[in-house]
């Protein structure tokens, strides 16, 4: 934690610069750790990352290009100003070491020993493209006058060579160049598009509409066609179809109240102890009324001329 104590910026009581230079000094840590223990060789532990198809030489195995490792780097030499840096791994399929280093002369890395390149490069020359100047002759041309009146004449029989490609490139395109035609067919082209969307804009804002959506609708794809077929909906009933499920289900059922009638309520069982369940039923159909009215109707009547007998009972018994 050497990177830490030095960020604290904490000095200890017995901390002298002059003896120390500083907290990383002091606790006897490089900032970079483990990464810097081979600096006082010239060496630095970094990342190196592969930077094309090469073959180990130990192992025989490919290392593709993107595969990372741990590298010594350090510098062996110079091009010009821009130093030239070398860098030595371990290959992680075997005990081989890969050394490559940079060439900036060519843009390129350049593999010094332990490994063989996976040739995929070409010239640009042959495939007749334009090529780099070179830093050499571009200061050559603008110094020597000789050099590029030479220079442009070769420009010239370049140009020479290439005139008949591409004056057959051009006499084809020529031929085949109709702008009318191309206009025409542009049009059609974007008049057809354009009515497709239209009517796909409509659908979609339909079925927004529908749906209280407000995000756009994306293009139909087999397979939402497909799970949308595995699915099943049951669309709910309107009003109308409610209410006429309402009328049939109440001109279906009895007009009367099951429940009053039955032998296990109280107007069942008096019904029963009367004798007059099946009677009743009938004069309460023939009346419009229940059977329950007439129970009550009944049993008040019953119930005062009982108290009248009761009455005349006590006015004999008194003197």
């Amino acid at each position: 934690m050497g990177e830490r104590k030095g960020t604290n910026k904490y000095y200890p009581p017995d901390f002298d610069p002059a003896k120390h230079g500083s907290l990383n000094g002091y606790h006897k840590t490089h900032a970079l750790r483990e990464r810097a223990r081979k600096l006082s060789q010239g060496i630095l532990i970094i990342r190196f990352e592969m930077p094309y198809n090469i073959w180990c030489d130990g192992c025989k195995n490919h290392i593709g290009m993107g595969v990372r490792y741990n590298a010594e780097k350090k510098k062996v030499g110079n091009y010009y100003t821009t130093p030239i840096y070398r860098f030595r791994m371990k290959c992680h399929l075997c005990v081989n070491y890969i050394e490559m280093q940079t060439d900036p002369a060519t843009c390129d890395y350049l593999i010094v020993s332990g490994a063989s390149r996976k040739e995929e490069r070409w010239d640009m020359a042959e495939n007749e493209q334009i090529l780099t100047t070179e830093r050499a002759e571009k200061e050559k041309l603008e110094t020597d006058a000789m050099f590029k009146l030479d220079h442009g004449g070769q420009d010239k029989e370049k140009l020479k060579k290439a005139l008949p490609s591409l004056s057959e490139i051009q006499d084809y395109q020529s031929s085949k160049k109709d702008d009318f035609q191309l206009n025409s067919s542009l049009r059609r082209k974007f008049r057809t598009e354009k009515k497709v969307r239209a009517e796909q804009e409509e659908k979609d804002n339909s079925v927004r509409m529908r749906t209280n959506l407000s995000i756009p609708l994306l293009p139909e794809k087999e397979e939402d066609k497909k799970l949308a077929a595995l699915l099943t909906y049951q669309a709910p009933d309107s009003y109308e179809d409610k209410q006429h499920s309402k009328r049939k289900e109440i001109a279906s059922r009895s007009w009367f109240n099951s429940a009053s009638a039955t032998p296990g309520t109280a107007a069942g069982s008096l019904l029963h102890k009367l004798g007059l369940q099946g009677k009743e039923a009938a004069v309460a159909k023939a009346l419009g009324s229940s059977p329950g009215s007439l129970i009550r109707k009944r049993s008040g009547g019953l119930g005062t001329k009982k108290r009248t007998m009761r009455h005349h009972r006590s006015q004999e018994v008194k003197p």
